[in-house]
């Protein structure tokens, strides 16, 4: 569906789109996304044992105590399931949000400064997208090891780059649209633009590009814990639980397979919506 912007007050025209057009919701996706969600957030409090106590044999197979056995060096797997998500998803969260914002204002400031200033801003921006993600946090997370703080900035500094790119171009086509310039020509000032004009016709797009990142963030974050950075000692942590347990595939795989699981499947089901969400704001509202 395509929508034609409008200035506040008037209601944007649509192209209808026909049935075959039109979606169901992905329920089963977000159900999926939300329940690993929850379980990364809340597991700490269900976990049956300390997720750092060495309680039994390392690799013990599933049983009545634990349920799916115990990992390299004797902890219960459960436990560290369901206390490993916590960390990995906040950082995560975290990360991006912190690049949405200031994507966002790096992206506007650039569109509503001259030409020039603009493009020298996005030229500094792009001096960074050409970091490799990964060498940005090695490199964050050697100057402040065990830091999760370095590792919220790392994802900030990987990801803000192409959201200022996303938003600068968004903010553009609003600006040069004809109400826009008849706005400031009667007098409005470019804070009144930003404010009624710019901002609510790119939050779709801001809406859509965080969601975007959110994946890579996750990939991201994930990946830092299979390196083992971050938090280090016997916290617990999806991805480092994946690489601490690998040696031992052949003796127990629910050590190392339910942590990965969880992580491919949180991936996918947010990788999903994003997508859906991608749709939806390049389609406009039904």
């Amino acid at each position: 569906m395509t929508t034609v912007l409008t200035p506040p007050g008037r209601r944007a025209r649509t192209a209808c789109p026909g049935p075959s057009v039109r979606r169901r919701p992905p329920l089963l996706t977000g159900a999926g996304a939300l329940l690993v969600l929850l379980l990364a957030l809340l597991g700490p409090l269900a976990a049956p044992h300390s997720p750092t106590a060495q309680l039994a044999a390392p690799f013990q197979q599933p049983d009545g105590q634990f349920l799916l056995g115990t990992d390299v060096l004797g902890r219960d797997v459960m436990s560290r399931v369901l206390s490993g998500g916590r960390t990995l998803v906040l950082i995560a969260f975290t990360g991006t949000a912190a690049a949405g914002a200031v994507g966002m204002a790096a992206g506007v400031l650039a569109a509503m400064v001259s030409r020039r200033l603009g493009d020298l801003l996005i030229r500094c921006v792009d001096a960074l997208a050409v970091l490799p993600a990964l060498l940005v946090v090695l490199v964050l997370a050697a100057g402040f090891p065990g830091s999760d703080t370095a590792l919220v900035a790392a994802v900030a500094l990987a990801t803000a780059p192409f959201s200022t790119r996303v938003l600068r171009a968004a903010a553009d086509t609003v600006l040069g649209s004809g109400y826009v310039e008849a706005a400031l020509a009667r007098g409005d000032t470019r804070r009144a633009v930003l404010r009624h004009d710019v901002l609510p016709n790119i939050a779709g797009t801001a809406l859509m590009d965080t969601a975007l990142r959110l994946v890579a963030s996750l990939h991201l974050t994930a990946t830092a814990g299979f390196l083992g950075l971050g938090q280090g000692g016997a916290v617990p942590n999806w991805g480092r639980m994946v690489s601490e347990n690998v040696p031992g595939a052949t003796l127990a795989a629910t050590p190392f397979l339910a942590p990965a699981l969880l992580l491919v499947l949180l991936s996918v089901c947010v990788g999903l919506l994003a997508g859906r969400l991608a749709d939806a704001v390049g389609r406009g509202p039904a």
